[in-house]
């Protein structure tokens, strides 16, 4: 989830083999009041959290994955566990004045659904599954809110309607070979519109009156830029806003495609055109169907 960003990341998430640990910032809002970790739980189970830090204005919770009412979904690739991270502020002594307001943070861990059980016998060459795992945990992917000149992160200030949001996407590879990252989908979590659709199609820059576009050229192939028009939806007095995004990477040597690829409208041309790769890459987000992913 994404609100303004601030120098310190606000809440820490560690997917272990077997739980969850979940590090809070007791400054969660970055404006230098720290909330009560009483005021903090985990899950619709509201398990309390098992750690204080004062000297690091920590609040840590540690919870099995299973547990505190988390949920599981299965797909052909990864076992996805989702919880909630809840702040519910206390009443002051004056019960007229509200200085902060309730806040749900989604948490979420991915593991890849992978095994050496096979009907056949087990070939010495292959990687065994402890070390494919570790391999895939050093992908460190983040979503920042960057200052005008994308040099450092926005610092902790609201948006007025009309202003740019700009979002940068990266991933830190580790070991990997070099890496290529995509922003394969985005949407507001309050809202079901969607920012990008259809395998990086940046469908928000089809509306009329926005700039939004995906940044060109790349800083690096492991890094994507993209810029969307602040809004707020229509009948909601809510000034706050979520955005998740869906980041993947292939081989950078890989060329890109329908599947694989950044594409941005452009209204002076009305057409779209990639990042990289060939136009045709971009033509199936007119049609609304980018194919599937085996």
């Amino acid at each position: 989830a994404l609100s303004q960003q601030h120098s310190q990341i606000p809440v820490e998430v560690q997917c272990q083999e077997a739980q969850l640990v979940v590090i809070v910032h007791r400054d969660l809002f970055g404006n230098g009041r720290l909330v009560s970790a009483a005021e903090l739980s985990l899950g619709p189970a509201a398990c309390k959290y098992s750690r204080l830090d004062p000297s690091q204005k920590t609040v840590t919770f540690s919870a099995g994955l299973h547990e505190c009412g988390s949920t599981v979904q299965v797909t052909p690739d990864s076992l996805i566990y989702r919880t909630l991270l809840s702040y519910d502020p206390s009443p002051g002594s004056n019960p007229a004045i509200v200085r902060s307001s309730p806040a749900v943070i989604p948490i979420e861990c991915h593991y890849p659904r992978r095994d050496n059980v096979s009907s056949g016998s087990i070939r010495p060459t292959w990687a065994p599954f402890n070390s494919a795992l570790a391999a895939e945990e050093r992908l460190q992917f983040s979503l920042r809110l960057m200052n005008e000149d994308w040099s450092s992160d926005r610092e902790f200030s609201p948006f007025r309607l009309g202003e740019v949001l700009r979002i940068q996407a990266e991933v830190g590879s580790g070991g990997h070979v070099p890496l290529r990252l995509f922003v394969d989908s985005c949407v507001v979590t309050a809202h079901p519109s969607p920012l990008t659709d259809f395998h990086s199609c940046l469908v928000d820059g089809r509306s009329d009156a926005t700039a939004s576009a995906f940044v060109t050229p790349r800083p690096r192939q492991d890094m994507l830029r993209f810029q969307i028009d602040a809004f707020r939806f229509a009948g909601d007095a809510r000034s706050l806003i979520y955005i998740r995004c869906h980041l993947k990477v292939t081989p950078a040597e890989r060329s890109p495609d329908a599947l694989n690829k950044a594409c941005s409208f452009s209204k002076a041309r009305q057409a779209w055109a990639p990042v990289e790769g060939t136009r045709d890459i971009c033509g199936c987000c007119e049609l609304g169907e980018c194919g599937r992913e085996e």
